[in-house]
């Protein structure tokens, strides 16, 4: 069975790969994900706060020690070896390459044009093949109009496309005004790819200490079914790569995202549920599907359900609501 796939103009064997996780910072983790099969691997992402932060650090530790003798101007303190700042993070893509025969892609999370060049440039050097810019944007400004808060993305995906060479993918939030026509613009800038979505973790609220409580909360497949929706209706108008990453936990979650239009398939929660082994039984599942159906390659399905293949195309487009709404029995 052909399993093969393009992603990011990267030829893969298949569309399975882990998506942004901690998973990536164990070598031993990292190996087994190779074993099982993972045909790329998705670096978490590095945040802007880290970039600042540790930008913050180091002018501290320069003024601190600024008059401690002649030299001072010139003088850094040794940093210290371990690390969870940008450093540390380019390490281990440098590590990952040098242990691993699969293609990595870097990911990048922040709002602003600082940093974000010169991290993009230095994660292409340490070795990822391709960059995942992951825009988590939560606009909480009456005054700041959606147009901004668009056209900020825009900004910096032409600014990093401009500073690197490797295949840049963009991975979004479905709350833009009109997605599709983003997309469009976001093609047009020059982005190889569209992730679609990133989770938004909600906090929950302790009313006995009045304190904001952190809640994380893994993904099931219901949630594959808006990604789904926004697959189908940009396959077939956009040419860049297109990748799923949320509520894909089963064989049969993988074959309607690339029937909707998917080149790559990122799982996190399934595998930090089940361990990278779930990618190899995923995989193995696939293929006896798609060999009862009489697929003899994942290329024969790929969109086959978007929006202009589709055979109700309305069902796409307004969710089908009314027929929705009228199918409840109690």
């Amino acid at each position: 069975m052909d399993l093969s796939t393009t992603y990011l103009g990267l030829s893969l064997p298949h569309p399975l790969m882990p998506g942004a996780s901690p998973l990536v910072d164990d070598m031993d983790m990292v190996k087994r994900l190779e074993d099982a099969g993972a045909a790329a691997i998705v670096m978490h992402s590095l945040f802007e706060e880290q970039i600042t932060g540790e930008r913050a650090q180091t002018l501290h530790q320069i003024e601190t020690h600024a008059d401690s003798f002649s030299e001072a101007p010139s003088y850094f303190p040794d940093r210290p070896e371990v690390s969870v700042g940008p450093e540390s993070y380019l390490e281990q893509i440098r590590r990952i390459k040098a242990t691993v025969g699969v293609p990595i892609i870097g990911s990048l999370n922040g709002t602003t044009a600082t940093g974000w060049l010169d991290y993009a440039r230095m994660i292409q050097q340490a070795g990822a093949d391709a960059l995942e810019l992951n825009f988590y944007v939560v606009a909480t400004d009456p005054r700041e109009q959606g147009h901004a808060v668009e056209q900020q993305a825009l900004d910096i995906l032409s600014k990093v496309k401009s500073s690197v060479t490797i295949p840049v993918a963009v991975k979004l939030s479905p709350f833009f005004c009109s997605f599709a026509h983003f997309a469009s613009q976001l093609e047009d800038l020059g982005a190889d790819g569209l992730v679609l979505f990133n989770r938004f973790y909600q906090p929950d609220i302790d009313v006995e200490t009045l304190e904001v409580v952190p809640r994380l909360q893994l993904s099931d497949s219901s949630e594959l079914l808006l990604r789904l929706r926004w697959l189908a209706i940009l396959s077939g108008h956009l040419r860049a790569s297109l990748a799923v990453t949320g509520g894909v936990h089963t064989a049969i979650d993988v074959i309607k995202a690339v029937m909707t239009g998917a080149h790559g398939v990122q799982l996190v929660s399934a595998l930090l549920q089940h361990g990278p082994e779930r990618l190899k039984t995923i995989r193995e599942e696939m293929v006896r599907w798609m060999e009862e159906h009489e697929y003899h390659s994942l290329r024969q399905m790929q969109g086959s359900m978007n929006l202009t293949r589709c055979p109700d195309p309305a069902a796409l487009e307004r969710a089908n609501y009314v027929r929705v709404l009228q199918s409840w029995r109690s």
